[in-house]
């Protein structure tokens, strides 16, 4: 009676172990764009003003032209269309915007880029964009910059920077 007891408890043991490792949770490995975010504040123990979550996808020896075609809507980024959440009452160039979630998108040019936020959300890429769905475009001169291989969003004195390959695109951010 023992050896029946032990062989069924050791035979269920190894089905539990060979379900489990069945079971178990598979992870994608790392993103060739993984997701960033950049934080808007006025000093470190500030509240945020505003924060854009993106992908930055890398240049890998293309050109910043095939990725973000100049006159073409853009998700600034890379996967899902970057998404920025404003805070408190702000003025990004001259147009106010009240807080909330938006989506970011630009539309490149060689000497400035038009910046779009728009109040579709999660959506991926630009394929859906509804230009009617727009609640500011501004006008942010480009200018150069060392060589940046992923894109980036950054933070500081007031002013959102985009920045990849040389292009800069600053774009000012008042409260």
């Amino acid at each position: 009676m023992k050896k029946s007891t032990l062989f069924s408890t050791l035979a269920f043991a190894f089905v539990m172990l060979l379900s489990t490792n069945v079971d178990a949770q598979k992870f994608a490995g790392l993103d060739k764009s993984p997701m960033d975010a950049a934080i808007y504040k006025t000093s470190r123990n500030a509240p945020a003003i505003a924060k854009v979550i993106y992908s930055r996808p890398q240049l890998k020896g293309r050109s910043l032209g095939s990725l973000a075609p100049n006159g073409k809507v853009w998700r600034t980024g890379a996967n899902e269309a970057a998404n920025v959440t404003i805070y408190k009452d702000v003025k990004i160039g001259d147009k106010a915007v009240s807080p909330g979630e938006y989506s970011l998108f630009t539309i490149p040019g060689e000497k400035e880029w038009i910046i779009i936020l728009n109040k579709d959300i999660n959506v991926w890429g630009a394929y859906s964009y509804n230009k009617d769905h727009d609640v500011i475009r501004v006008s942010a001169p480009v200018s150069s910059g060392d060589e940046l291989e992923a894109f980036s969003i950054a933070f500081s004195d007031g002013t959102m920077h985009l920045g990849w390959g040389t292009v800069r695109v600053n774009v000012p951010f008042s409260i």
